[in-house]
């Protein structure tokens, strides 16, 4: 049980630090492949502790429910980091929490966010929540279909469970998890504001979508909603690497294969975070009306691959 507290611990505390990282290493990666001169990959941390630095500025008229976003939306994260299986699996915030109220956790996040974006009164606000909610109504189903398709192979809405059975089917060929995969990686990219749905670099009106909701925070606030989209992102990352290369995950408790674990965790990012700058380098931002078809696309793939699992029962 202490073993299990302190995989507990660790990864929570991993989840925390190594959020910023990967950021910084995939804004590296897109500015090489672009032939820019990179900021760094320390830059993320840079920016976090400068804004925490720094005051932060109300707007007027503003209610109860903007300044406390940040600190809910940085405490839905955290906890979700203790809900998904990255270094280990059986751990002991796990059992509290299945597929499902993983997915309501992201979705209690963002109506928070959506909410706080509308409370300030300005245009931009307004703009990014209600396009926010637009990706959302597709994104969220195509999740979940991903999702089920795994649930269903290994018989539990359990994240630990999910992640056990699928390691110990090694390179078993399922064909509902094909479909499953390209649904969850095309979430993946529209729920954390990437390329093609949105640009996270971009503050133009016509095209940012996240950046318009977080407009009117700076100092500590501001700080704290990217470090909670950082972390979002990381763990998006972590729940594909958990259902589709489950491979390396170390069980509860077991400390001789934790430097192991590290390892392929590290080996995944790094590969992770390569395909999604080749990604962002090679695609083009869609119009925002063509954002719920791309994310139909998602919920159809998603769809196939639990209709694959029916008929095939694989």
């Amino acid at each position: 049980m202490m073993a299990a507290n302190l995989f507990q611990v660790l990864q929570t505390l991993l989840v925390l630090l190594l959020a910023p990282l990967f950021a910084g290493y995939l804004q590296n990666a897109r500015a090489l492949l672009q032939n820019r001169r990179p900021a760094g990959i320390l830059q993320p941390y840079r920016d976090l502790l400068r804004l925490f630095h720094k005051e932060s500025i109300i707007a007027e008229g503003t209610s109860w429910l903007f300044r406390a976003t940040p600190y809910l939306l940085f405490a839905a994260m955290w906890l979700a980091a203790g809900i998904v299986p990255i270094l280990a699996t059986a751990l002991p915030l796990a059992p509290a929490a299945d597929v499902i109220a993983l997915v309501g956790l992201f979705a209690l996040a963002r109506v928070f966010q959506v909410l706080a974006a509308m409370d300030t009164g300005t245009a931009f606000g307004t703009l990014g929540a209600r396009r926010e909610m637009l990706v959302a109504a597709m994104a969220e189903p195509a999740l979940l279909a991903a999702l089920f398709t795994a649930s269903l192979l290994s018989h539990s809405t359990s994240l630990s469970s999910i992640v056990d059975h699928l390691e110990s089917l090694r390179f078993a060929l399922h064909p509902s998890m094909v479909f499953a995969a390209a649904a969850f990686f095309m979430v993946l990219l529209a729920e954390n504001a990437r390329i093609p749905v949105d640009n996270p670099a971009t503050h133009l009106e016509l095209t940012m979508i996240h950046e318009a909701m977080i407009l009117e925070y700076s100092g500590r606030h501001l700080a704290l909603v990217e470090w909670a989209a950082q972390i979002k992102l990381l763990l998006y990352v972590g729940i594909g690497i958990a259902l589709f290369l489950p491979w390396g995950i170390a069980p509860a408790g077991d400390l001789a294969a934790l430097p192991a674990a590290a390892f392929w965790l590290a080996l995944k990012l790094l590969a992770a975070g390569a395909v999604l700058a080749v990604i962002e380098t090679l695609l083009a931002k869609l119009r925002l009306f063509r954002a719920p078809e791309f994310m139909a696309t998602a919920f159809l793939l998603g769809v196939i691959g639990l209709l694959s699992y029916f008929m095939l029962g694989a």
